[in-house]
């Protein structure tokens, strides 16, 4: 059930921050190992970039890759919030004194983490290359030519195999590793926090609310260069082999990004990525803390 919950809670926050995650993509992928000031800036800001996309693209664009988004969210987020939800109830989250371990909390979440977004990695890399297609005169980043998410998976398997499919997959890994265990660690040292200060009543809604804020915005700011790579990892054209074109692998994806395009091309579409990772984190949170709730009140 743990598993279950997990999932769900994590498709609910997915269908209301999927908009923010195609303006996320398109905007790291924007001017992609081009130096400030050199290319056209199709999207100024997330505001700029929803405008913009709803007038060229449609309205529907902004919905672009829901599918595989919430096949990810359910994979890889029951598995992540489901193991930890386990490894909690089981105490591997507290010393012998009871008192939380943010140490052991950040581990588990970060192991969670890798396992959900590795088995999840070639939905990962599908979404991605869906929600950067583009009218031409706002494309950015490779143009990949997918009807859809099973086709998508299809033509890649048949290309290029199993290794074709897992493409990214240990480039993407360090992103989840970092924002998993900050997630979860921050969520519940908050939590536990406040349920010490005694600010809110005992298994309040508001103490999963304030400690799924804070969470959202550590992170972002530990997060974001990691997610920007990854993007581009997942969305470079590959030769006959499968094997990319632009990237040998993350550690030169990074330094060619941070060469190019300076510190701040590290932190591309970083206001999308609160706005979208903010209340994807408030809301998967929030729902999964309620869910348990609601389970262990009724179901036991």
């Amino acid at each position: 059930m743990d598993f279950l919950m997990s999932g769900l809670a994590a498709c609910g926050a997915c269908v209301f921050t999927n908009p923010l995650e195609v303006v996320k993509t398109r905007m790291q992928l924007q001017g992609e190992l081009q130096a400030p000031g050199t290319y056209q800036r199709h999207y100024r800001n997330v505001f700029h970039a929803f405008i913009t996309i709803g007038k060229v693209d449609g309205l529907a664009a902004l919905q672009k890759g829901l599918a595989p988004a919430l096949l990810y969210q359910f994979l890889m987020n029951g598995i992540r919030l489901g193991t930890y939800g386990l490894a909690e109830a089981g105490g591997y989250l507290h010393t012998a004194e009871g008192t939380h371990s943010p140490a052991r909390s950040a581990a588990a979440g970060a192991l969670a983490g890798v396992m959900g977004a590795y088995l999840g990695s070639p939905i990962y890399m599908v979404k991605t290359h869906l929600q950067a297609q583009a009218a031409s005169e706002i494309a950015v980043g490779h143009q990949y030519k997918h009807q859809g998410m099973f086709q998508a998976l299809t033509e890649i398997g048949q290309k290029h195999g199993l290794v074709g499919l897992w493409r990214g997959a240990l480039g993407g890994l360090p992103r989840v590793i970092i924002g998993s265990s900050t997630q979860l660690c921050t969520f519940s040292s908050t939590k536990d926090l406040m349920s010490q200060w005694e600010i809110f009543p005992p298994q309040s809604w508001k103490v999963a609310l304030v400690a799924a804020m804070v969470s959202g915005i550590a992170v972002v700011l530990a997060m974001t260069p990691f997610d920007v790579v990854s993007t581009r990892l997942y969305n470079q054209p590959t030769d006959a082999q499968g094997k990319g074109l632009m990237y040998r692998g993350l550690l030169d994806a990074l330094l060619q990004t941070a060469r190019t395009e300076g510190f701040f091309g590290m932190y591309k579409g970083i206001g999308a990525s609160y706005f979208r990772l903010g209340p994807h984190t408030i809301l998967s949170l929030f729902f999964w803390d309620q869910l348990r709730s609601l389970y262990y009140t009724y179901a036991k």
